[in-house]
């Protein structure tokens, strides 16, 4: 008899942009739905208000430390289609960052 759900460890999850990763950086409802289904974690909703209060704030304070200490660039070099010429690009981790409106990078 088990007693517990088996989960899948880490990100093996296929998650479409588009239907679950957000143009604008992270996933969409659908997108935490699924991860969250697959690997029975909890993730939560981006903090985006402006001026949020208590828990929300102390969450959004955490994300922004956590992930403007990672590694890796905030553009990459991506040739334009029309031009030829290459141009800076926004990463994800950038648009994330963006997005939960952490200093520095709106």
């Amino acid at each position: 008899m088990r007693c517990c759900k088996k989960y899948k460890k880490g990100g093996n999850v296929s998650l479409k942009m588009g239907k679950h990763k957000s143009r604008s950086g992270g996933l969409t409802a659908a997108g935490r739905r699924k991860y969250n289904k697959a690997t029975g974690s909890k993730l939560k909703a981006p903090v985006t208000e402006s001026n949020p209060k208590g828990k929300r704030a102390a969450r959004r304070k955490s994300f922004c430390a956590r992930m403007s200490g990672n590694k890796g660039p905030l553009y990459k070099m991506v040739t334009n289609r029309k031009t030829g010429k290459k141009v800076k690009k926004p990463t994800r981790k950038l648009l994330a960052l963006r997005n939960w409106r952490c200093r520095n990078y709106s």
